[in-house]
């Protein structure tokens, strides 16, 4: 589907919002642009990762993260850079961006191959035995140069579905978390003490139940907040989305006081499926009659903004988007 990316402002905090306008139109080559994550740089300009997506070939697809900087608030802006020499199918998510104490900043993606697309619409790989997404992660110091980690993420497990759309945070003691997205009842999560050139063994956050939809995480005021969509609504419901995947519903917010500690649940269960041992836990949106996905997050003077995909009372969970404000009061009074 053709795409432009687009843009609204507000000047109170949320509480209102300007028309619609477009912030990127699509460039001739491609055949979509699409996940946009704004962002601010250290040096004050703006600055923009999305997805590029291209037919070089027929039945051939690929899905390059690219990077632009804008030095007059998005009114025009540079030429884009792959964030990454390697050609293929790559998917990034919206909000994806995380800078870390030294000022560089990661763009982590799951990698797909090249995708083929045949009469049917049935997707398939072209390179390799492996049929399953791994996760990669790009890194610039210099908003100009782009470098590939060393390391990637494979999934344990020989299926279609592997590892996708990740999201990746800057810890307080100086690792990098990654979490993902994954077909196996949990967000999956992986460690690198050396900046991404290796990771720990990838395994389950029990914390964090999901059916296969992306989680966001964000440092805001004193918490770490994930938003995402638990288990076990998913689970005993046969409810589906319109390409039959499982209905991606309630969508919850939770809190941390004291950074990771409390979102490290290594080698634990939860009673019940309870989430336990929380600062503070809502249901941001939980009316189960409606989709939310893909969200992301914005710290605000009193709080944070959480924007998400919602399915307006269709079986389309990518149907529209709305913006939810969670205060920090509320956050404490939990």
């Amino acid at each position: 589907a053709v795409a432009r990316i687009s843009g609204v402002t507000s000047y109170d905090e949320g509480e209102s919002w300007s028309e619609k306008f477009i912030l990127l139109e699509k460039d001739e080559g491609a055949q979509n642009i699409m996940s946009p994550s704004l962002f601010r740089m250290r040096d004050g300009r703006l600055g923009l990762v999305y997805l590029r997506k291209t037919e070089p070939e027929q039945n051939t697809i690929i899905c390059m993260p690219m990077f632009r900087s804008s030095s007059d608030e998005g009114r025009t802006w540079s030429e884009a850079i792959p964030c990454t020499d390697r050609i293929g199918y790559y998917c990034t998510i919206n909000d994806v961006i995380t800078e870390t104490s030294s000022g560089r900043i990661y763009v982590p993606a799951s990698y797909h191959g090249t995708a083929y697309h045949p009469a049917g619409g049935k997707c398939e790989k072209a390179d390799g035995d492996r049929e399953n997404a791994v996760i990669r992660v790009f890194y610039t110091d210099d908003y100009i140069t782009w470098h590939d980690c060393e390391g990637q993420i494979e999934s344990p497990f020989y299926d279609r579905v592997g590892f996708a759309e990740p999201g990746i945070i800057e810890l307080e003691d100086g690792r990098l978390w990654c979490w993902f997205r994954t077909a196996y009842g949990f967000q999956y999560e992986a460690f690198s003490e050396d900046g991404g050139n290796s990771w720990t063994a990838p395994k389950p956050n029990f914390h964090f139940t999901s059916p296969d939809a992306p989680m966001r995480v964000k440092k805001a005021g004193d918490y770490l907040l994930a938003v995402f969509n638990p288990v076990p609504f998913n689970a005993v419901t046969n409810i589906f989305e319109l390409w039959q995947s499982a209905k991606r519903t309630p969508l919850v917010a939770i809190a941390s006081k004291d950074g990771f500690a409390t979102f490290d649940c290594s080698g634990k269960t939860l009673a019940n499926g309870e989430l336990k041992n929380f600062t503070s836990r809502l249901f941001a949106v939980d009316d189960d009659k409606v989709s939310y996905c893909y969200p992301a997050i914005f710290e605000v003077q009193d709080g944070v903004l959480i924007s998400y995909y919602h399915s307006n009372n269709t079986t389309v969970c990518l149907n529209c988007t709305k913006i939810t404000k969670v205060t920090f009061d509320e956050i404490e009074n939990l």
